[in-house]
């Protein structure tokens, strides 16, 4: 079991940055790969970007050189550095960590943090 918990969003003007964090416990936080979410209202949850246990990144291109995806593995902490901020990127952000199992996907939610751009 792998509990999730989100933190850092909040309110940014276009062109502000933000910094998310997603703190997990219960499990071997290392050997997941961890991904970040976001579902903007009246839209499906779209992949933002993810990051392997041996740290390879991979990002959507909306978001591609404006925001990054790290991993401290000493504090069980997942970040997502989000700059120059549009109000496009205005959505609830979900962590999520997985990894699949003999075929099986062994995957878990946090809660989901706000972030809302606008002037």
């Amino acid at each position: 079991q792998v509990q999730l918990v989100e933190s850092g969003g909040g309110l940014v003007q276009p062109g502000g940055s933000l910094r998310l964090s997603c703190a997990a416990s219960g499990s071997i936080f290392s050997i997941y790969r961890m991904d970040w979410y976001r579902q903007a209202p009246g839209k499906q949850r779209e992949l933002v970007a993810a990051i392997t246990s041996g740290g390879s990144t991979n990002y959507v291109d909306s978001v591609k050189d404006r925001f990054t995806i790290s991993r401290d593995n000493a504090k069980n902490t997942v970040y997502l550095q989000m700059n120059s901020l549009k109000p496009e990127d205005t959505a609830v952000y979900y962590c999520h960590a997985g990894r699949s199992v003999g075929g099986t996907l062994d995957d878990y939610w946090g809660q989901g943090t706000q972030v809302t751009v606008s002037s």
